[in-house]
């Protein structure tokens, strides 16, 4: 069974960094495409960056109109690792960010795509 852990959420005023990572366990985290995505108070979760999967670290990546040019997603597959790398952080980047792993063969922003999600964390950028 797939385990997903995620770190490094926290409070940050607006223009800062944060970085995020996620954690992945029981099965062979290479053959996963990985996805993060965020849901703040009363709205949808919506899809915010992903990386398909790779024999090697890297892969092909999909990244949201709102956060392109200011966020990087990235995995390390000798850690079994996926990061989020956030810029000029916005107050509207506040929410919970989840990470998500499924088997697709394609990167995807689809939620239904994904078969294992973690507990997410918090992210809250002040103005």
């Amino acid at each position: 069974q797939v385990q997903l852990v995620e770190s490094g959420g926290g409070l940050v005023q607006a223009g800062g960094s944060l970085r995020l990572s996620c954690l992945f366990s029981g099965r062979t985290f290479s053959t996963y495409t990985m996805g993060w995505f965020r849901q703040a108070p009363g709205k949808e979760r919506e899809s915010v960056a992903a990386v398909s999967w790779s024999p090697i670290s890297g892969g092909r990546t999909y990244y949201a109109d709102s956060v392109k040019g200011r966020f990087t997603i990235s995995r390390d597959n000798a850690k079994n690792t996926m990061y989020l790398q956030m810029n000029s952080l916005k107050p509207d980047d506040t929410a919970v960010y989840y990470c998500a792993a499924g088997t697709v063969v394609r990167v995807t922003s689809a939620p239904e795509q994904y078969d294992y999600w973690g507990q997410g964390t918090q992210v809250t950028v002040s103005s």
